[in-house]
């Protein structure tokens, strides 16, 4: 039996693309390719690559893209997006990557999700081009979905799917998908367009930020996903949770070194974790911020701090700042 290695992301395409091809007694073997900016892994503890599989039907295997994908984010060789997303350098890297599993798991050729005219930046015809010529998979990369808008394909050409049972997909419209998806039973997807962080400003502007500020590492990078961000000097930062599961989020990625902010037990609020070189100052502005967001019923409020990895922590009796300062600090 011929077989494929479907790129699967979790969104509506990859999934069709996949079930597209399996249907013509194909062994598809998915690609969940992890990386530190998915927005599926935000505030998840579970195995989402067992979800994905569970919702596909499709064995699927993950493979964790950690600091070389940093890099390419860092230094794109092909550009971003309207934010700081690296989308063709990405799409090459995972196909890079695809192609060098080809051999162990006997794969004939690849698939993914890619729509003609979907994307502006990556999903054009000459874009599509680019990204087969440099990850070395030109003709051996079927899209099922826009295929028959494309030249067939080695798979196509020797036969070996049926390109008459193959999609003619194209622009940005979803429909069509989703009447698909409604088709083959998909209905447990994720939402329908992609889950990558790198395209919203907010999250976007904060990872410039870090970038400029230093500490652009794994352990950073995965913190910008959670709560409030303030910049409170050039080598110092506080997050602030925004809910009681966030709180817990932010207290699990703290290391030594950082500093934690809190209210008493019997008053709500939010945990803050600070982060970089702290003084007195800042320090107190700190518990400020934290009293900003408690549910407090006086003009000033107990701040409790600690100083990882000490569990002795001291109490600042704090009025909150001011909206004004708030926003001139926020990220």
């Amino acid at each position: 039996m011929i077989k494929a290695i479907a790129l699967i992301s979790g969104g509506l395409d990859s999934l069709l693309a996949a079930k597209v091809v399996q249907q013509q007694a194909i062994e598809v073997i998915g690609v969940y390719f992890k990386i530190p900016f998915s927005l599926r892994e935000k505030s998840e503890r579970r195995d989402f690559a067992l979800e994905l599989s569970r919702i596909s039907g499709i064995d699927l295997k993950t493979v964790v893209l950690g600091e070389e994908f940093l890099e390419i984010v860092r230094n794109p060789k092909h550009g971003r997006g309207a934010n700081i997303n690296p989308c063709i350098d990405c799409k090459i890297l995972m196909l890079k990557k695809a192609k060098e599993m080809m051999q162990d798991l006997g794969a004939s050729f690849l698939i993914t999700g890619e729509v003609l005219g979907q994307r502006p930046m990556s999903q054009h015809n000459r874009a599509l081009d680019l990204i087969e010529q440099e990850a070395g998979v030109k003709g051996f990369l079927l899209r099922p979905l826009s295929a028959k808008l494309l030249e067939p394909t080695i798979p196509e050409q020797k036969e070996w799917v049926d390109r008459n049972k193959l999609l003619d997909f194209s622009g940005r419209s979803r429909k069509a998908q989703i009447d698909l998806a409604v088709m083959l039973g998909l209905i447990d997807y994720q939402q329908p367009a992609g889950g990558c962080l790198l395209t919203d400003p907010r999250f976007s502007q904060r990872l410039r930020d870090l970038m400029k500020h230093g500490g652009y590492d794994l352990k950073n990078v995965e913190l910008l996903k959670f709560g409030r961000h303030f910049r409170l000097s050039d080598k110092a930062k506080l997050i602030v949770g925004r809910d009681e599961s966030e709180n817990i989020e932010i207290e699990k990625l703290a290391i030594d070194g950082d500093y934690l902010f809190y209210p008493p037990g019997d008053i709500a609020g939010p945990t803050s974790l600070g982060r970089g070189e702290f003084s007195d100052e800042l320090t107190g502005l700190s518990a400020r911020i934290t009293s900003r967001y408690c549910d407090r019923k006086q003009d000033s409020t107990d701040i409790s701090c600690r100083r990882l990895p000490d569990k002795q922590e001291r109490t600042l009796n704090v009025s909150p700042v001011s909206e004004d300062e708030l926003e001139k600090l926020r990220i």
